[in-house]
């Protein structure tokens, strides 16, 4: 089954809940979408910074499930997040994740979410533990 298909066959109830819809997934890079929903945004009217922090959590944990082994799971054990811009209401931004390192014990994923305009909201870098 391709990575795509996979994380779609298996809804995290988060992400469902976030509107987060993966558009491609393999083991070298995930991307997905998520709209800016009023219920999601701080005052006045931008994309919350936790919302921001969940939806690339999900990508760089998508992409983790995707490297590991059988039989394995995995949960975040840290995460860093600059914010650079705000991502206004009624937008849908998208997160792309890469990994830098996919080890045995570790893997660690660079998140990057834009604006349709392609502005920078934020970069995420997070470290995935293999359980």
């Amino acid at each position: 089954m391709d990575g795509l298909a996979f994380l779609n066959d298996h809804p995290l109830p988060f992400a469902v809940l976030l509107g987060i819809r993966f558009t491609a997934a393999s083991p070298e890079r995930i991307i997905a979408e998520m709209p800016v929903r009023a219920d999601l945004c701080t005052l006045p009217a931008g994309l919350h910074g936790g919302a921001i922090m969940a939806f690339a959590d999900t990508l760089g944990a998508a992409g983790t499930v995707l490297n590991l082994p059988e039989g394995a799971g995995t949960t975040t054990i840290e995460s860093k997040t600059n914010f650079i811009a705000a991502a206004p209401l009624g937008t849908v931004v998208t997160g792309e994740a890469t990994p830098i390192h996919r080890g045995r014990r570790t893997m660690v994923w660079q998140t990057r979410i834009t604006t349709p305009a392609g502005k920078l909201v934020a970069l995420v870098t997070q470290t995935q533990l293999v359980l």
